[in-house]
């Protein structure tokens, strides 16, 4: 071959590369780092995709990239935030997992027919994303359960003011380890976020515990909520070696208590980690967990959406507070209120709380995952699909007249996405965020042996307990 028919075909040749490298950014495979061997070794399953969200995650992590957004395995107890005051160990993680299921827990109601019938699992179910599966959680003199909790009902001939009912929509317990605050205006909890908001604890006493929220809310949660745990209890039930096994160093006349078991059920919530959703596992390199269009939407979410601003690390929620104009109970013909008192401060979300005006009207950051599970959505259950949201805060015209301009979100109205982008990033929350195996977090059985997470008549037939 003459050296100008050569050069001729090496030109060639280098122009073919450079489209087929061209056209791979955006379609074919490329190799990346298995972090996760013990050897050096390379696999062969991402595109261009996949780069540019990794790149995307790295842009809004501080090149932290996908270990900033990574959940722990839940028996890693080593990853898992804690509270320093109450350590994370294995007896108590299986005493909490029963504890927050068990109906004879339910030992303090105020119709004496409704003993053990209910329990915390009454309005964090697995079925529905650890949430109620309703608008507003009932506990006390609900009856029924459905598919996820949502054919709960208050029966007709109910003493109204007996309702243990929910004033706001129940947050699910998923990624509580990443908070240290909890309810939607974070009023419980003693540390960190809360620090300097003690002249409004007058009611929260438990704050002065010094708890993280978690904790906090588990203990006064019981009180709230009319259970009941106890030395009669831990001994009719047969709890007495679960709690021997999980606080060893508590002297036996202290062990037994509403505090312990606040304290095991708060070890048992920070393991309860939606770590096995396609997101989790695209983060951890399998790439064709997420389809195209949920990556599509990943970048929406890590990019024009704005999202992550306020959704960030491996809960995607951050400590903040924001006000959306989302409606409130009280506007509904759908809202179950029993009990009106109070409520214009429990709709003031954070501000009701803190009594500062520029909190009024501004809710906490709720964790995405498992959305879908649960059929409402916004502190007020006034949307009733993920994309009914995304669309509202892109429009951004408040749904509430009473939250002042100055104190919506800068993301509201903002964002201006386009219908795809809509459609991409709902698939991403609805599918690329659920986990779909919650029920490894529920027990087979409590030791009791009472129909769980309800044990009211209804709900036993509901759940296959007669």
């Amino acid at each position: 071959m003459n050296d100008k028919l050569k050069l001729t075909y090496m030109k060639k040749e280098y122009f073919f590369i450079f489209i087929f490298i061209l056209f791979s950014c955006e379609k074919e495979d490329y190799v990346t780092m298995d972090k996760t061997s013990t050897q050096t070794s390379f696999i062969k399953n991402g595109n261009g995709l996949d780069k540019n969200l990794i790149k995307d995650l790295e842009n809004v992590s501080n090149g932290i990239g996908v270990d900033f957004f990574t959940l722990p395995d839940s028996d890693d107890y080593t990853q898992i935030p804690l509270d320093p005051l109450n350590p994370i160990t294995a007896e108590k993680v299986a005493l909490g997992k029963l504890l927050f299921h068990e109906t004879a827990t339910g030992g303090n109601p105020k119709i004496a027919s409704n003993l053990f019938t209910y329990s915390c699992a009454s309005c964090h179910q697995s079925a529905a994303g650890f949430s109620s599966g309703l608008r507003q959680g009932i506990g006390e003199v609900g009856v029924g359960f459905g598919g996820n909790g949502n054919a709960r009902i208050i029966p007709v001939n109910a003493v109204l003011d007996s309702v243990d009912i929910q004033p706001i929509r129940s947050p699910t317990i998923l990624n509580v380890a990443y908070q240290d605050i909890m309810l939607w205006n974070g009023q419980f909890g003693g540390t960190g976020t809360n620090a300097g908001t003690e002249a409004n604890w007058t009611n929260i006493p438990e704050n002065f515990l010094g708890f993280e929220g978690v904790e906090i809310q588990a203990i006064k949660g019981q009180g709230v909520h009319r259970l009941l745990v106890d030395n009669n209890f831990v001994n009719t039930f047969g709890y007495k070696q679960m709690f021997d096994n999980a606080f060893p160093d508590v002297i036996e006349s202290e062990r037994y208590t509403t505090l312990n078991a606040a304290l095991a059920i708060a070890a048992y919530e920070r393991t309860v980690l939606p770590n096995q959703s396609p997101w989790q596992r695209w983060l951890k390199g399998e790439y064709n967990a997420l389809s195209k269009e949920e990556k599509r939407g990943a970048m929406v979410f890590f990019g024009k959406g704005k999202c992550y601003e306020c959704h960030t690390g491996p809960a995607l929620n951050d400590k903040n507070f924001y006000a959306f104009g989302m409606g409130d109970f009280d506007n509904s013909a759908t809202a179950l209120i029993i009990d009106q008192s109070g409520f214009d401060g429990v709709k003031k979300g954070r501000g009701g709380f803190t009594k500062v005006s520029s909190d009024n009207y501004k809710f906490k950051t709720p964790t995405l995952y498992n959305l879908i599970d649960n059929g409402f959505f916004g502190h007020g259950g006034t949307f009733t699909s993920v994309k009914e949201v995304i669309e509202y805060k892109n429009q951004g015209i408040p749904q509430s007249t009473e939250v002042p301009t100055q104190n919506l979100a800068s993301q509201f109205g903002s964002i201006n996405l386009t219908k795809k982008q809509i459609d991409n990033l709902t698939l991403f929350i609805e599918n690329g965020l659920r986990d779909p195996n919650l029920d490894r977090y529920v027990p087979l059985a409590v030791n009791s042996g009472n129909c769980i997470p309800n044990n009211d008549a209804l709900s036993r037939v509901d759940l296959g307990c007669d």
